[in-house]
């Protein structure tokens, strides 16, 4: 089974104005978490939008069940300490190209 989160930045860090040196490293150890996990096999796919606003969003895409992906995204440094929110549901890959990555 296959989980999807999407994450969004806290009101504060909308617009990048507002980051602080403790936000940046926050987001240094979120994204070392999904280095380790793209490791384990466990990462399908992370990214973002590209644009700032309050809509931009990044997703996480897991080859896990619910527990472990519910447990992944709760400790996900970004979510855990409070810079992004997090949202999970179930996702099915249907088709993936080895070509774009």
């Amino acid at each position: 089974m296959h989980y999807i989160y999407k994450l969004q930045l806290i009101d504060r860090l909308v617009g990048g104005q507002d980051w602080t040196e403790e936000d940046e490293k926050i987001v240094e150890r979120h994204f070392h978490k999904l280095q380790d996990l793209k490791k384990e096999g466990i990462l399908i796919l992370a990214g973002r939008t590209t644009h700032d606003g309050p809509d931009t969003f990044g997703i996480v895409i897991l080859n896990a069940d619910e527990v472990k992906a519910r447990e992944i995204m709760l400790n996900d440094p970004a979510v855990k300490e409070g810079i992004m929110t997090a949202e999970l549901y179930p996702y099915r890959v249907a088709l993936i190209s080895e070509d774009n990555v």
